[in-house]
């Protein structure tokens, strides 16, 4: 059978970006018309799934029924966030049933004022997934649309599941426990966790697993030395140095709440010339490309991103055909991976 083609492959063609070729494919967005030419033309080319389009050469319009997902984000997930493999499995997913997916970045000023992005007609779309969008009010006017709704991560409240819509989560509080008890079974006592734990549903999750840690060890937690400030600070170079030197004591381990935020504590801590993992250790979360090739690599918690696409176009799916099932929230298990900046650990003392 030969490969279906997806959004990323026509964009990977031409350079462009994805969300480019998905706003000239589904006529949204402005753009020059010779772009968006170039773009169908090159779909057409390379035979991607049928969907509405001028016909360029004889000016005839052809109209074809679209199958269309729309993905709805706060932020398109780069390379070393999860959701970039989640959405790229999840993408070829629904091309093997002859689904588009339209990309719909919003704005800040969308979410204060609960406004649908112009590039997305509910009236157009068969269901839609969620991924990188924290905010609840704008959840609930998203589930307010009557649409099967997918949620890859979702906000932290306690209201959270009332929500009208299936939430696919990855596997935080166990993982991060037994990681955090590993730690201090290696000999760690003062430990720091780093990240907005109200940020989203997953980070309180591991959070959650770093308190559960230290109760079962008999450690304290301790807010002197814990980096829980919101979200938007952390990538703020000078602000994040300021924050380490604050501390009243290095700790002997920082846990983050993912992957990014370690990477970004490393550097810094290079910076102040503390040195990892001689005098601290550093562990992250998801996996990301980056953490094997960081030096020191980064001890980290795997999330099968790819698995976690294909079950959520698989979740999705099931929703639109069965819209009268129970809601879930479901969570795929997750794997340690011990590397040089935890240290050594030895794995046969858990």
């Amino acid at each position: 059978m030969s490969k279906k083609v997806t959004i990323q492959d026509i964009a990977d063609s031409l350079g462009l970006s994805r969300t480019t070729v998905s706003k000239a494919l589904n006529g949204s967005g402005q753009m020059p018309e010779k772009t968006r030419n170039i773009v169908i033309n090159k779909a057409k080319e390379m035979k991607y799934k049928q969907f509405a389009f001028i016909d360029i050469e004889s000016n005839s319009q052809t109209v074809v029924r679209n199958k269309n997902i729309a993905m709805i984000t706060r932020m398109m997930p780069n390379k070393i966030h999860f959701g970039s493999m989640l959405l790229s499995s999840f993408e070829k997913e629904i091309s093997q049933r002859g689904y588009s997916l339209i990309i719909n970045i919003l704005q800040d000023s969308d979410i204060r004022s609960l406004k649908l992005p112009a590039s997305f007609d509910p009236n157009n779309v068969d269901g839609i997934i969620c991924v990188e969008l924290f905010d609840a009010d704008y959840s609930k006017l998203l589930c307010s649309l009557g649409k099967p709704i997918l949620f890859a991560d979702t906000f932290w409240q306690d209201t959270h599941n009332d929500l009208p819509a299936d939430v696919l989560m990855m596997e935080n509080k166990y993982s991060t426990s037994k990681m955090v008890q590993m730690i201090i079974q290696n000999g760690a006592r003062h430990l720091s966790f780093v990240g907005d734990r109200n940020h989203c549903l997953s980070f309180y999750e591991r959070w959650d697993g770093f308190c559960h840690a230290l109760s079962l060890t008999g450690i304290p937690v301790d807010d002197s030395i814990n980096i829980i400030d919101i979200d938007a600070l952390y990538w703020n170079t000078d602000w994040l140095t300021k924050r380490i030197n604050s501390l009243p004591q290095l700790p002997d381990a920082f846990i983050c709440a993912n992957d990014a935020l370690a990477i970004q504590l490393i550097t810094t801590l290079k910076k102040l010339n503390i040195r990892i993992p001689d005098d601290v250790l550093v562990c992250g979360f998801d996996n990301a490309p980056e953490t094997s090739i960081v030096d020191p690599p980064l001890t980290t918690v795997n999330i099968p991103s790819d698995k976690m696409g294909f079950l959520a176009a698989q979740k999705l799916f099931m929703r639109m055909q069965n819209p009268g099932l129970p809601f879930e929230t479901s969570y795929i298990r997750t794997q340690l991976i011990f590397r040089k900046s935890s240290g050594k650990i030895d794995n046969n003392t858990f």
